[in-house]
């Protein structure tokens, strides 16, 4: 009996996990077999599992039927008609199985890139500037000719998909601005400078425009914020009420608008009911600038009695000339004939900054064919250009204002600041000084028109004091809207490493100065760098020295960008599209963020071409 009786186990411990009566066993998992297919099926993978797919009705069937018989029975009890059939029937089935998979494929994936191409090319519309119908009335025919001339038909007819109507670029071009005003939003959180100006359009639309300039991957960036409709008078209240109404849509604070450049307009920079005063009410850290180029514009626009007398001659001539369909005609005929580089004047229009130097200089230059063609036309004015007095001071006036247009084309131009504007200004500024000291003397060599016309026809200068009176209220009227300023005052911004800190430096601030210039890393990055750049790198780590910098670099100095807005307005608003809402055609035509198109179409469902 004693062998018939066994001890009693042990007490097992809590822990003893190395006993093999507590061992998982893991859940076996089946493979495909090519062996199957004679059964009827493939595989296909749902998940991360691999599961049989029949070939005849494409029914998908659970991981654990990956067996034989269960396999057998799905064929048997199904397709009853089909067991006993051989092995090469069911893998025609499984290629034609795979066919119509990559068919639907492939239309699924039609539509998506119809899509995205569709959203391309309205981009490419509004950024040129076109009317919307021109992407499927020559566009989409051009690109089908190219293709199926440089490809095969098939390849072309493919294109036909791409919705590219009227009103479905309208809506692409919407789509893309939303977006792009979106990105924009996000990154102006923080502290911005806006610049706006207004003017009127082809349909007489008054239009306010509004870029902002803002810190962006460590660099300045400026970039459009919006443009509206000014549905009633222009003023402060109603300009405040705009932009107010934008921000507070857009979730923006006034508190992070650190700045702000406007023309000289009592709407805009009235201090008490301007629009300056109006924003300094909801953010009182705002700084306003005046525009420089608006500025040079009014220093250089007052002449003399003398000077004025020839600058109305000379628009005078233009207009009987350019307004007179048939005399504009002779005049160009009589050019071509005495072999002239040019064939026509100029109008002169008073709200461009260029105009009057570029008309000047015209006139002066086709001043022999002017003459004869007014002496045929027996017109009065023939007689001011028979007289070397009236031909010299217009001379001196085409060459002193050629010299202004390029003080302005100095300050076109983006991402300008203040202290690199100011330079520019410093610069002529000293030249007037020159200029009026070598007239005085009776040297005019910096008059080079005037020069050559003294030359060629043996004159004796009497225009002297004519330019020097000119010469001395353009430095008067240059003092008034540019006071005199200390010319080092930006020396430590322009080149830490060079200059000395300022006086009114804090003791926080001279210590942060050492620290830079004394950083043989820093030295590097600031050749390296844009001024701008370096300095909020400076920033990072030096907080106070870096925000005083920036409170300088940062600020628009000039409103040549909403020049650059209204140029687009125009080529886009013409007389043929005057109804044409313009902020989102605006938006991405200058904007310089790039749509996000696959977020866009990812949020909308895919059509192809009817």
């Amino acid at each position: 009996m004693d062998k018939f009786v066994t001890a009693l186990p042990a007490k097992r411990k809590p822990d003893d996990e190395s006993s093999p009566n507590v061992a998982t066993s893991k859940a076996k998992t089946r493979k495909y077999d090519k062996a199957y297919l004679a059964l009827g099926f493939t595989s296909t993978t749902v998940g991360k599992e691999e599961r049989p797919q029949c070939v005849v009705c494409l029914k998908i069937l659970a991981c654990d039927s990956l067996k034989p018989n269960k396999l057998k029975r799905h064929l048997e009890t199904t397709h009853p008609e089909h067991k006993d059939k051989p092995v090469e029937f069911f893998r025609k089935k499984l290629t034609h199985c795979r066919a119509q998979q990559s068919r639907f494929t492939k239309a699924a994936s039609l539509p998506a890139n119809a899509q995205l191409a569709s959203y391309k090319v309205a981009y490419r519309v509004a950024q040129c500037k076109k009317p919307h119908t021109i992407a499927e009335e020559l566009i989409l025919p051009s690109a089908i000719d190219m293709v199926s001339t440089m490809i095969d038909e098939a390849t072309a007819s493919k294109l036909k998909a791409i919705p590219l109507s009227n009103n479905t670029i309208s809506r692409r071009i919407y789509d893309m601005s939303k977006d792009i005003e979106e990105q924009l939003n996000d990154k102006i959180r923080d502290d911005a400078l806006l610049r706006r100006w207004m003017r009127t359009d082809s349909n007489k639309d008054c239009l306010l425009i509004t870029y902002v300039r803002f810190i962006d991957a460590d660099d300045l960036r400026e970039d459009l914020l919006f443009c509206k409709q000014v549905t009633s008078r222009a003023t402060a209240d109603e300009l405040f009420k705009i932009i107010d109404t934008y921000l507070r849509e857009a979730d923006l604070k006034w508190e992070d608008c650190v700045g702000i450049c406007t023309d000289g307009a009592q709407a805009m920079a009235g201090r008490r009911g301007g629009l300056q005063a109006l924003i300094k009410r909801v953010s009182p850290n705002v700084q306003w600038t005046h525009c420089m180029i608006h500025r040079e514009a009014l220093a250089s626009k007052q002449l003399s009695p003398d000077l004025h007398d020839v600058m109305t001659d000379v628009i005078t001539t233009v207009n009987y000339i350019k307004t007179r369909p048939v005399k504009a005609r002779i005049f160009s005929a009589l050019c071509e004939e005495m072999g002239s580089d040019h064939t026509a004047v100029l109008f002169h229009s008073e709200s461009r900054w260029l105009s009057r130097g570029k008309v000047l200089s015209r006139v002066f230059e086709l001043r022999d064919e002017i003459r004869i063609f007014l002496e045929e036309e027996e017109n009065e004015l023939a007689h001011k250009f028979n007289n070397n007095k009236f031909l010299m001071k217009l001379a001196y006036l085409s060459d002193m204002f050629q010299k202004l247009n390029e003080l302005n084309l100095q300050m076109q131009g983006s991402n300008t600041h203040l202290p690199h504007l100011a330079d520019k200004i410093t610069s002529f500024t000293r030249k007037l000084e020159m200029w009026e000291q070598r007239v005085t003397e009776g040297n005019i060599d910096s008059f080079e028109n005037l020069k050559s016309f003294i030359e060629v026809n043996k004159l004796q200068n009497t225009v002297i004091p004519c330019m020097k009176a000119h010469i001395s209220a353009l430095q008067k009227h240059f003092q008034r809207y540019f006071p005199v300023q200390d010319p080092t005052q930006y020396d430590w911004i322009r080149d830490p490493f060079s200059a000395t800190p300022p006086a009114e430096f804090s003791t926080t601030e001279n210590e942060q100065f050492i620290d830079v210039t004394s950083d043989s890393t820093m030295r590097l990055e600031f050749k390296s760098k844009t001024l701008a750049a370096f300095w909020i790198g400076v920033e990072k780590d030096f907080p106070l020295l870096g925000k005083r910098a920036l409170a300088t670099l940062l600020p628009f100095a000039t409103s040549y960008l909403c020049e650059i807005g209204f140029s687009a307005v125009a080529s886009i608003k013409t007389k043929y599209r005057s109804k044409l809402d313009i902020e989102n055609e605006l938006r991405v035509a200058v904007s310089q963020l790039q749509p996000r198109f696959e977020k866009i179409c990812s949020m909308k469902q895919a059509h192809t071409s009817h």
